[in-house]
C-alpha cells in the first residue's frame, strides 16, 4: 500500500501507519501545518534508511523528488513515540541537505520542519508507505529541473518499481 501526500496523511489518520507494537487502526503520529505556515512546492533531497523493512526503498540510497503540501510536518504522540519509529527502522526517509546526503532540520531542504528530518514512514511489515513527496512526479529525467545539466537522478518510479518488484517475487 502506497500512499502519497494526502494519501500519507489518510494512513495516519486511520492508523495504518507506523502501527507501532502491531497495532493498526490506533493513531500514533499526525501531519500538521508547514513551519513556515505556507505551501511548500519544490525539490527536496532524500536519503533512504537502508534498514528499513520498506519494500518500497529497496535499493535506493538517495533520491530526488517534488514536494506539495501545506500540511507535512510529522507530529508524534510524544518522544518515545518518536524513539520507537527511529528503534524499529519505521522512517524510510529522510529529509537531506544536497550537498551532504546527510539528514537535516534546516529549511528549505527540510521544507515543513518535521522532526528528525522524516519525509517518509513503513509499517513494521515494510509493505505500507507513507511518504509527503510525489514519486509518480519524477517518470521522466526532463521532469527534475536539472536535466539539462546532465546530472544522474533515480527517477521517482524507482520507488513504484520496489513495491512492483516485490509483488513478483511473491
Amino acid at each position: 500500500m502506497l500512499g502519497i501526500c494526502n494519501g500519507f496523511q489518510l494512513l495516519v489518520k486511520l492508523g495504518l501507519l507506523p502501527a507501532l507494537g502491531g497495532q493498526y487502526f490506533e493513531r500514533q503520529v499526525s501531519l500538521s501545518l508547514n513551519d513556515s505556515a505556507r505551501f511548500e512546492d519544490r525539490w527536496v533531497h532524500l536519503a533512504a534508511n537502508p534498514q528499513s523493512p520498506c519494500v518500497f526503498t529497496k535499493g535506493i540510497d538517495q533520491i530526488a523528488l517534488p514536494v506539495r503540501h501545506g500540511e507535512g510536518k510529522l507530529i508524534p504522540k510524544d518522544a518515545a513515540t518518536l524513539d520507537a519509529l527511529e528503534a524499529g527502522n519505521l522512517v524510510t526517509l529522510r529529509y537531506a541537505d544536497p550537498k551532504t546526503g546527510k539528514p537535516t532540520q534546516e529549511y528549505p531542504y527540510n521544507p515543513n520542519g518535521s522532526p528528525r528530518a522524516i519525509a517518509g514512514l513503513t509499517d513494521p511489515t515494510g509493505r505500507v508507505l507513507g511518504l509527503m513527496p510525489h514519486p509518480e512526479a519524477f517518470n521522466h529525467r526532463t521532469n527534475h529541473p536539472r536535466w539539462t545539466r546532465g546530472e544522474d537522478r533515480t527517477l521517482g518510479l524507482a520507488i513504484l518499481a520496489g513495491g512492483v518488484n516485490y509483488l513478483k517475487a511473491q
